[in-house]
């Protein structure tokens, strides 16, 4: 088996590459960094002293950075679901909307939780009100953007929502999706009733305890 990832499954970044892998039942070897694996952590920041979740390893080839990884696997491992179109118009669109998830969702989400953890010297309060402020603007646009459409581009699921998935996941623990946005909130639904993340929350299940808001009692 050449595909290596190394991630740990309650990563947001690491979910948004499973997806992918499991969209497309790619075969691959999961090294999970933990306590109880101090061989494959030291390799990982062997290979990549950032220190960031996921690092995918084809042979002797590394790629980082999870939408690049996303993109790599569909050139060197193509499977039946396309995650990026083949029009290059509409492919731009589709990175748009995967950098919209990554840095207005996802990030907004990462600040509440980096304050939790004491990474800012900030007031958890704060941090979580900034958090929900931001959250709650990028709500607004999603909610007009996913009006009529299945998917984040549309009736076919890519790389943009591998991206929505575990940020709006996380998100909503964050701050909750109000149900005035009811087509948000149904997108949110579907994505975690889709196979591949579902497997992926399951997954994560175990770790929820590490949240350090606290995990809701609901998905």
């Amino acid at each position: 088996m050449s595909l290596v990832l190394y991630g740990h499954p309650f990563s947001s970044y690491t979910q948004k590459a499973l997806i992918a892998l499991y969209e497309n039942d790619t075969p691959f070897e999961f090294r999970c960094i933990g306590p109880d694996t101090p061989e494959h952590a030291a390799e990982w920041l062997r290979r990549w002293p950032i220190a960031r979740f996921p690092l995918l390893l084809d042979g002797e080839r590394q790629i980082v950075e999870t939408s690049l990884v996303i993109e790599y696997l569909q050139l060197a491992h193509p499977g039946p679901v396309r995650l990026l179109p083949a029009d290059p118009m509409a492919a731009l669109d589709v990175r748009f909307l995967d950098r919209y998830f990554d840095l207005y969702v996802m990030s907004a989400m990462q600040l509440a939780v980096d304050t939790a953890l004491q990474r800012y010297p900030m007031a958890v309060d704060k941090g979580r009100a900034i958090a929900s402020e931001r959250l709650e603007r990028a709500y607004v646009w999603l909610e007009g953007h996913l009006a009529g459409k299945t998917w984040a581009h549309g009736e076919h699921f890519t790389l943009a929502d591998c991206a929505a998935a575990p940020s709006l996941f996380y998100a909503d623990w964050v701050h909750p999706i109000p149900e005035t946005y009811p087509a948000l909130c149904a997108y949110r639904a579907r994505l975690l009733a889709r196979p591949s993340f579902a497997r992926a929350v399951e997954e994560a299940r175990p770790f929820r305890p590490l949240f350090p808001l606290g995990a809701p009692d609901r998905d």
